[in-house]
């Protein structure tokens, strides 16, 4: 009896978070995955599952292989406030990179599965949870150091800092123009610096005035 072929599990994966990333979940068929990473229909199954458990390791992938320059960059020792200039200049270098599909898998899947996928979207929004919680500890560092001032908020701030990437992500699908997302960076990261929030504001809505 032949065995069955074997085949790189990881450059696979690679090839099917590809996919996911350039053509959105939904436009991704079962028929698409394995053109695009050279494997047969059964290997895929066998290996990983159905198409929406693939689409989770893909995510994961995402994190362990593209993300990580991102994350590490925040949690690098030293000032917290460059670490964050660092984020986004690697955001900006990453989103204006043509060998990669445009914009990211996150934003791109958070967008898609909101209400698609509630599961799916919750393991996505986790991906968001841990940005947030990475600016924290890069903004509690220069809390620590005196680069913000003690009563900054830093949890609102780090979630200013999470919507701004994001919307960095989704604006250079459309503009990919580093002028404008230079830009878009340079206010971010004067208003982070300018100090803003330094205590906590009223919430919008019947409570502000």
């Amino acid at each position: 009896m032949a065995r069955p072929r074997e085949f790189d599990r990881e450059a696979a994966l690679d090839r099917a978070m590809g996919a996911f990333w350039s053509k959105g979940y939904g436009a991704t068929s079962i028929e698409v995955l394995v053109a695009r990473m050279g494997i047969q229909r059964g290997s895929l199954y066998g290996a990983f599952g159905d198409k929406r458990t693939l689409f989770l390791s893909a995510l994961e992938r995402y994190h362990q292989v593209v993300a990580r320059e991102l994350f590490d960059a925040l949690e690098a020792p030293g000032s917290g406030l460059e670490a964050i200039r660092r984020f986004f200049r690697l955001r900006v270098e990453a989103a204006l990179d043509r060998r990669r599909p445009a914009g990211c898998l996150v934003t791109n899947s958070a967008v898609e599965l909101s209400r698609r996928d509630r599961g799916a979207a919750a393991r996505v929004g986790g991906s968001l949870v841990k940005m947030e919680a990475a600016f924290r500890r890069a903004l509690e560092r220069a809390r620590t150091s005196g680069e913000l001032s003690p009563g900054s908020d830093v949890r609102a701030l780090a979630r200013f800092l999470t919507s701004s990437a994001q919307g960095l992500s989704v604006m250079a699908k459309a503009f990919p123009d580093r002028a404008m997302l230079e830009d878009v960076v340079a206010v971010v990261l004067a208003a982070l610096e300018s100090g803003w929030p330094a205590t906590r504001r009223k919430r919008v809505g019947k409570e502000a005035s």
